[in-house]
C-alpha cells in the first residue's frame, strides 16, 4: 500500500466483513471460503487498492478462518490485504501468515483506535510484525462529533506508535 502525491487516495475494499452478513456468516461457520474470494476478486475488478477482511462473527473461529482468509486472499489477488481483526490471537496469526507469504511486505492493521486498551494490545504485534496501521478516529469515549477531537485521537494514535518505534510513514488515520 503506497500512498504519495502522486497517489493520495487509497481505495480500500470493505465487503469481506461479516458484521451484519448473513450469508458470509453462514458460510463461515461451516469454514466456507468460496465467498471471501469470490468478493476479493470482485473488489479487486472494481478497483480495490486494498482489501479489508474481518471474520469476527459470533460462532465463527476467528483465529483459524482469519489465518486461511489472508492465505487464500494473498494467493487470489494482487493488493495488499488489511488484517482487521476483533481478536488478538488472529491477528497475531493472520500476520504470521502475512509474512510467510511476502516477508519484505508490509501488513496492514486495520481498525486501529484510540482506545488506551486497543493501542496497548495492538500495537505491540505491529511492531513485532514490522506492520503497518490504519488508525480510525474513536477512543475510550467513542466517535467524537468534532474534528478537533478527531484530530486528537489520530495525533494519539500516530505518537504511540512513534513511541514503541513504528515510523510515522507506516500510520495512516483513515478519514
Amino acid at each position: 500500500m503506497i500512498i504519495s502525491s502522486e497517489r493520495p487516495t487509497v481505495l480500500i475494499g470493505e465487503r469481506i466483513n461479516s458484521t451484519g452478513k448473513k450469508r458470509l456468516t453462514a458460510a463461515l461457520k461451516s469454514s466456507d471460503l468460496s465467498l471471501v474470494k469470490q468478493e476479493a476478486m470482485a473488489q479487486v475488478e472494481a478497483g480495490a487498492d486494498v482489501l479489508d477482511v474481518n471474520l469476527g462473527a459470533a460462532g465463527v473461529d476467528e483465529v483459524d478462518l482469519l489465518t486461511k482468509a489472508v492465505h487464500l486472499l494473498m494467493e487470489t489477488v494482487d493488493v495488499p490485504v488489511a488484517i482487521d481483526p476483533s481478536n488478538l490471537q488472529a491477528l497475531a496469526e493472520a500476520l504470521d501468515v502475512y509474512r510467510e507469504l511476502a516477508p519484505e511486505g508490509k501488513p496492514p492493521v486495520d481498525s486501529v483506535n484510540g482506545e488506551e486498551e486497543h493501542l496497548d494490545q495492538v500495537l505491540p504485534l505491529v511492531k513485532e510484525h514490522r506492520a503497518a496501521v490504519i488508525g480510525l478516529w474513536m477512543d475510550d469515549e467513542g466517535i467524537p462529533s468534532t474534528a478537533e477531537r478527531r484530530v486528537e485521537i489520530a495525533r494519539k494514535i500516530v505518537e504511540r506508535a512513534e513511541a514503541l518505534s513504528i515510523e510515522r510513514v507506516d500510520v495512516v488515520i483513515d478519514c
